[in-house]
């Protein structure tokens, strides 16, 4: 029954969320504060889930600029959890055919993230260097899942290079978001699901790696990464 009246509220909440978002997106078109504002809504759900979510952000990771965020993915809640960490001029990359997804979608795009073509190699250099651009022309900064695809409890998996590739192309910092796991902690049915931590790291500055070290830069950031995980994962408080 719980599962069932949570759903109904999330559901309202979500069609509400479309109407302000849309409502806003077209007034101001792919503004660059758009995704942090919509991101914030969904952050503000959490509670429907019966998760209290914990976001850490260090005074030396606010006001840098442009950078290039480096989250990991476990599942969809994802969407309504990392977002606590979201800043203003923040936007992410998805693949196109987020775009067919029935009122996300369009959200999606008018807010004003990026689209790529994931299943063409080409293309989606061609991607990279237009959001290198992006970057430089309009001062944003950009979300990205290095691992390529939701972990769903199977930890930190190994991660993609397009991430710290566009860093080093845009030369700006890599900030490290991560997020303890969550994966099987949330039941619809319980009313106390605990705790989920959300600590965003200190920046890496990019300017001293080079395309020759970027395996390097992506094994030095996932390796803090892993070790911030197992930190947050001790600390949270579970559901009893």
């Amino acid at each position: 029954m719980l599962k069932i009246l949570r759903i109904i509220v999330l559901i309202c909440l979500l069609l509400v969320w479309f109407v302000v978002g849309l409502v806003i997106c077209l007034a101001r078109p792919r503004h660059k504060n758009n995704v942090f504002m919509l991101g914030r809504m969904l952050n503000m759900m959490c509670p429907v889930f019966g998760v209290k979510v914990k976001s850490i952000i260090p005074d030396c990771s606010r006001n840098l600029g442009s950078v290039v965020y480096a989250v990991n993915h476990q599942s969809n809640y994802d969407i309504f959890v990392t977002t606590g960490c979201n800043l203003p001029g923040v936007v992410s990359m998805g693949k196109k055919s987020l775009v067919w997804v029935p009122f996300f979608g369009i959200l999606y795009y008018l807010s004003g993230n990026i689209l790529v073509d994931r299943a063409n190699r080409g293309r989606a250099v061609d991607s990279m260097k237009q959001v290198v651009a992006k970057i430089k022309q309009k001062g944003i900064s950009i979300w990205m899942f290095p691992e390529g695809t939701r972990s769903k409890g199977r930890g930190l998996l190994p991660f993609k290079t397009g991430a710290f590739h566009t860093a080093l192309m845009a030369k700006v910092p890599v900030v490290p978001i991560v997020c303890s796991s969550y994966v099987g902690q949330i039941d619809l049915n319980r009313w106390d699901n605990g705790e989920i931590l959300i600590e965003m790291l200190p920046p890496i500055d990019t300017s001293h790696w080079g395309r020759g070290t970027v395996k390097e830069l992506t094994e030095t950031v996932r390796n803090q990464m892993v070790q911030k995980l197992a930190e947050l994962d001790a600390q949270v408080k579970r559901p009893v």
